[in-house]
């Protein structure tokens, strides 16, 4: 396991102005108050991210942020998401002058019916021959047209040296693929509805959409776990299964955000056309939250 990618990732968002502006100052504020509270880094310009909704140039600017702003020790994966091959190795080359620790790949979707185990494994190690940072590939179909990573896939791109680990983010598939994979890939959670899980199998650590609010909270589960506190984990993991579908499961990205902002961070609302929540999910995340004495 690599100990770069053992801890809790908080999938940074990506905040903006009223004129629809990327706030850079603000990101800036964010990642300063991360630096010290220790997670173990970051996934930037991911979903959380609103990797789509951003220009090429805004998404080297909040890597370029991120890199100067985080921790001594914090690690980054920065997402290098594009549908065609050329875009994406052109880009990860940019991204590289930044010297992110990895890079993060999305399968490519929009021609979906042909993306098959043979055009992705091609395209996965292009990228990763092309470049000199190791990459994580990340199966997440919600987020890309319902392509997903199959287990034969998965296994034959452990063999590409610069390919190094996964983020799952799917329902249902991680459990095989830490049976297929843990003992030659980094397996890493993309939700904390099976984090707990991915660690108790072998897994190295998560990508949490709740650590963008509460890193303290989400860092002491991982910390529980591989402690083996297991009674005082278990019962975390119960609050933290809670709070999640209170917050991301009531809104995605735009209720992550109103959950940053009530804890004091630079939220703000997502860019358009991602649309801002509406009134009376705000009350129900508010009353959580102040329950859970969080806020």
């Amino acid at each position: 396991m690599n100990d770069k990618l053992m801890g809790i990732f908080a999938p940074i968002t990506t905040p903006f102005l009223s004129d629809g502006e990327v706030d850079y100052k603000g990101l800036e504020q964010n990642v300063q108050f991360y630096a010290q509270s220790g997670i173990k880094g970051y996934l930037a310009i991911g979903s959380n991210g609103e990797n789509k909704s951003l220009t090429n140039d805004e998404k080297l600017k909040v890597l370029e942020v991120i890199m100067k702003n985080k921790g001594k020790d914090q690690t980054v994966m920065a997402g290098c998401i594009f549908e065609s091959t050329k875009e994406t190795i052109n880009m990860a080359k940019k991204m590289e002058e930044y010297k992110p620790e990895f890079l993060t790949l999305l399968p490519p979707s929009y021609f979906k019916s042909q993306m098959t185990d043979v055009a992705l494994y091609k395209y996965f190690t292009d990228v990763a021959t092309a470049v000199n940072t190791p990459c994580l590939v990340y199966n997440a179909p919600q987020f890309c047209g319902g392509v997903t990573l199959s287990i034969n896939l998965i296994k034959q791109l452990t063999t590409h040296p610069n390919i190094v680990g996964i983020k799952d983010s799917s329902t249902g598939n991680i459990e095989s693929i830490l049976f297929a994979v843990r003992d030659k890939f980094n397996v890493m959670a993309g939700s904390a509805n099976f984090f707990m899980t991915t660690l108790f199998m072998g897994g190295v650590g998560g990508v949490i959409s709740l650590a963008n609010a509460f890193p303290a909270i989400t860092n002491q589960l991982y910390e529980l776990t591989v402690a083996k506190e297991y009674e005082k984990a278990i019962a975390l993991n119960d609050r933290i299964l809670q709070l999640n579908k209170s917050v991301s499961g009531k809104g995605g990205v735009a209720a992550v955000k109103y959950a940053m902002d009530l804890a004091g961070l630079v939220g703000g609302n997502p860019r358009l056309p991602l649309m801002p929540l509406e009134e009376d999910i705000k009350q129900s995340i508010k009353a959580k939250l102040e329950a859970e004495k969080l806020i």
